[in-house]
């Protein structure tokens, strides 16, 4: 008599399990030239004003604008002014200061009339149009005084973000850290690329797969290779690598077989197996080993990848307090129908085009194994686990990759 089959865990219940696992990153002082796509852990002050002091908006000539009322008017050309001099001499009534764009303004100017209206004398100049007080001029604090909060804790840093705080001359910013991730593959028919298979063997993907995923999400992953199915050996070579880490993620060995080494590696050692309503990735595990929170995935690659999509990337995105921790959904219409097993949430590789009408035509077939097929996907067509046909033109959810 075969014993009692236990209940699947719902797509939703394994995704807050997972997502409860990772906690927030630490707020650290990093580097502003590193500190793209990072979250700013407090607020940040301006501690200087934006422009620093008055300076030329124009390539042109300091003067004062009583001085070129009436034109044409030829001045002195008393100093030269680039930009980057810090001994700027006061301009004196009636006479002109050749300045350069971003150049501090003398004192006693107040416009700067623009090159192209005068003769570009260097001794002299030739003032053909006049200018009015503040024309052309850039006054500090214009842009941002001392003691604004010019970005929010929470912000996530871009390119403008990052040119904000260098102006205001932040040589580090405090973010949260990088969630860290220890890329586990096991299995002893691994090989890596490059070197020659024996037969049974096959060259190892997951590890890089699953390495360049972490880092696409914003994470730093160490990639660890090769742990053959021994209990022994996999103990051994995780042991130093836990405390430097946040996640351990392994591919490979939770299923039902022999020879899982993931599962008997961590069972009853704080980590939990189940088999989650989905195709692909039915088996996963969750759980936290000698206080490192633990995500294993299955072995097939597009088993792993998924699974990685949907439990692991927004978990890792919500641990470095970014807002957008789900990628992109829409609806779309299929271009060709679909079959779906019963009680299973089914997410079938995909390629959308908006241009024909929302369409998504499904790459490849169900099987777990076709990783040319999510190669060349880009999206996965979500079925809902208590639909089993869909025909052509039926709306769907699409999730993009």
């Amino acid at each position: 008599m075969g014993g009692v089959s236990q209940p699947l865990t719902t797509v939703a219940e394994h995704q807050a399990t997972v997502a409860a696992l990772v906690g927030t990153t630490p707020v650290v002082d990093v580097p502003t030239s590193d500190a793209l796509g990072l979250v700013l852990g407090a607020d940040l002050v301006a501690p200087v004003p934006l422009p620093l002091f008055d300076n030329s908006a124009m390539d042109g000539y300091a003067v004062r604008a009583a001085d070129v009322a009436t034109t044409p008017v030829v001045l002195p050309v008393a100093a030269d002014i680039p930009a980057g001099r810090t001994d700027v001499p006061p301009l004196e009534p009636g006479t002109a200061h050749r300045i350069m764009t971003g150049a501090p303004l003398p004192a006693g100017a107040d416009a700067v009339v623009q090159v192209e209206w005068t003769d570009a004398g260097t001794g002299e100049v030739r003032v053909d149009r006049g200018v009015v007080a503040d024309q052309n001029v850039r006054r500090a604090a214009d842009d941002v005084a001392v003691g604004t909060t010019v970005l929010r804790a929470g912000t996530r840093l871009g390119p403008a973000q990052l040119g904000l705080a260098a102006a205001l001359g932040f040589g580090a910013l405090p973010v949260r850290r990088r969630v860290r991730v220890l890329v586990l593959s096991t299995g002893s028919e691994l090989v890596a690329a490059g070197e020659p298979l024996a037969p049974g063997q096959i060259y190892e993907s997951n590890g890089v797969m699953l390495a360049a995923a972490v880092r696409e999400a914003g994470g730093e992953a160490e990639l660890l290779r090769f742990v053959p199915d021994d209990v022994a050996s996999f103990h051994a070579a995780i042991a130093d690598r836990l405390a430097a880490v946040d996640l351990l993620l392994t591919s490979g060995g939770v299923s039902a077989g022999a020879y899982e080494v993931v599962k008997d590696a961590f069972t009853g050692r704080g980590v939990e197996f189940t088999r989650v309503a989905m195709q692909p990735g039915g088996p996963q595990g969750s759980g936290r080993y000698q206080g490192v929170a633990v995500a294993t995935l299955p072995g097939n690659p597009v088993s792993a990848q998924v699974s990685f999509e949907v439990f692991v990337r927004p978990a890792l995105r919500a641990a470095m307090g970014l807002s957008d921790v789900q990628r992109p959904t829409a609806r779309a219409f299929l271009s060709a129908p679909l079959t779906s097993p019963p009680g299973r949430t089914q997410f079938r590789r995909g390629r959308y085009d908006p241009e024909s009408g929302r369409v998504v035509t499904p790459v490849g077939g169900p099987g777990s194994h076709l990783l040319s097929a999510l190669a060349l996907s880009d999206c996965l067509i979500e079925v809902p686990e208590d639909v089993t046909e869909l025909d052509a033109g039926a709306e769907v959810s699409v999730r993009f990759l």
